[in-house]
């Protein structure tokens, strides 16, 4: 589990649009992530 404050490797993922997206595009600005369950489960 990820802790708060505690650093993370590099990674990319498909932006809703088509487009890749890597954290370290981000570099030097802070950085929310947020999970959540798949859509139209419960939880």
């Amino acid at each position: 589990m990820i802790k708060i404050g505690e650093k993370v490797e590099d990674f990319t993922l498909e932006a809703t649009i088509g487009y890749e997206v890597s954290l370290s595009d981000y570099q030097g600005k802070k950085v929310v992530l947020y999970f959540y369950p798949k859509d139209n489960t419960p939880g």
